[in-house]
């Protein structure tokens, strides 16, 4: 059954607005976090409040009637909803990187629409990559044409968040062989949304299968992704920007979480000391994964701001471009340490009691570790080396 899109939803107005509904979104997700992580509850409530409280149109342009919030803010939302439920804050990261994608690509009608849409409650998920294929960006899935019909088939994985979508981004080989991106009704005959995601971690976000059987499609919907292209943007840096901002997140609630388990710990003999916070080595890593954290802080924000910079431009140059993605790759370099680093040394530093699942604390790095394998920092690492040692420029994708 579809779900009821009503009229109720929030309309964010400003920055401080957005933040506030972040931090309730955040209070209602932490209650019962540790419980969906542990059964692999989907979670349906937290992801309509996020939608209720107006959050998944925080980026739409004001000429549409939003707030089109700054990417600074925008990345403070997400490290909020993050430090409570990583999986939760993954979900809806696709949309706002799908609607700034048709930001680009749309005719003033698609944006009307879609836009109109999404500010009424309506969520949007990615078709992710597939599975068999020699890398992420090649596809099997198909658009073909016909007697007026338009037909896509094939098969997707890693669908963040499709079991909660009222529309599934897909993206398809055109018979001319270029790529499109086609927004399909995720209840339309033919689509199968498969909750088979079995990662250990990021475990609640549902990013399993979609298959498409045949699917006939409306060609309102349908954008041609050779548009990305034509005019110089960030949308590579401004989808990373989102990704930093769920592992810094992360890192931030396994440091909090680390400060609570070394309260409750006891010492090592060796140490001679009453409690385990008084321990000289323990001090040390604390001191240390907290420079590690605040550094992450830090090299977001002078990302999101510098991307703001350009929010201000009426155009755009190939260097800014690519320097606003190297500013981003720099703090995906240290939320991915920090997220891993911290989620770490909280279970060494809680001790032995801290692997209990009753504490459920091996979540962080669980979650740590599956989500920073999606852009791995090897390759933020040489695009650095090849910017600041050779003048190579980044390549353009929505990876970098």
């Amino acid at each position: 059954m579809s779900r009821l899109i009503t009229e109720s939803v929030h309309i964010i107005e400003n920055e401080q607005d957005a933040i506030n509904a972040a931090y309730q979104v955040a209070d209602f997700a932490l209650e019962g976090r540790n419980k969906r992580d542990q059964n692999h509850e989907l979670p349906f409530n937290e992801v309509e409040l996020f939608s209720q409280k107006g959050l998944g149109g925080i980026r739409i342009p004001k000429s549409y009637g939003a707030a089109y919030v700054s990417n600074k803010t925008l990345a403070h939302v997400f490290r909020i909803i993050n430090k409570a439920d990583s999986s939760l804050g993954q979900i809806p990261q696709n949309q706002i990187a799908l609607l700034n994608m048709i930001n680009i690509m749309g005719s003033e009608q698609q944006k009307a629409f879609v836009f109109s849409e999404i500010l009424k409650g309506k969520r949007l998920a990615n078709g992710g990559p597939e599975r068999n294929t020699k890398d992420s960006k090649t596809l099997n899935t198909t658009l073909s044409i016909a007697d007026g019909r338009h037909i896509v088939h094939g098969q997707k994985f890693y669908s963040t968040g499709s079991s909660f979508a009222d529309w599934l981004a897909i993206k398809a080989v055109h018979p001319e062989g270029h790529v499109v991106l086609t927004i399909i009704d995720r209840h339309a005959k033919g689509v199968d949304v498969i909750n088979d995601w079995d990662g250990f971690g990021q475990r609640t976000t549902s990013s399993g299968t979609i298959s498409l059987n045949q699917v006939e499609i409306d060609p309102f919907l349908i954008f041609d992704e050779r548009l990305l292209s034509t005019q110089t943007n960030y949308r590579g840096a401004f989808s990373q920007l989102m990704q930093v901002a769920i592992d810094v997140g992360i890192a931030e609630a396994a440091f909090a979480d680390t400060l609570t388990a070394v309260q409750k710990a006891r010492p090592i003999i060796d140490a001679q000391v009453e409690h385990a916070r008084f321990e000289h080595y323990t001090l040390q890593e604390i001191g240390k994964s907290n420079v590690l954290l605040d550094a992450a802080i830090l090299l977001l924000d002078d990302a999101a701001e510098y991307l703001d910079e350009l929010d201000a431009l009426e155009h755009i140059t190939d260097e800014q471009a690519a320097k606003a993605s190297i500013l981003v790759a720099e703090a995906k370099v240290y939320a991915n340490d920090a997220a891993l680093h911290i989620s770490e040394k909280l279970l060494e530093l809680g001790g032995s009691r801290s692997s209990l699942s009753t504490h459920n604390l091996d979540q962080h790095w669980r979650n740590a570790r599956v989500h920073t394998l999606h852009d791995p920092i090897r390759w933020k690492l040489h695009a650095l080396g090849e910017y600041y040692l050779n003048d190579k420029l980044p390549a353009r994708h929505a990876w970098i």
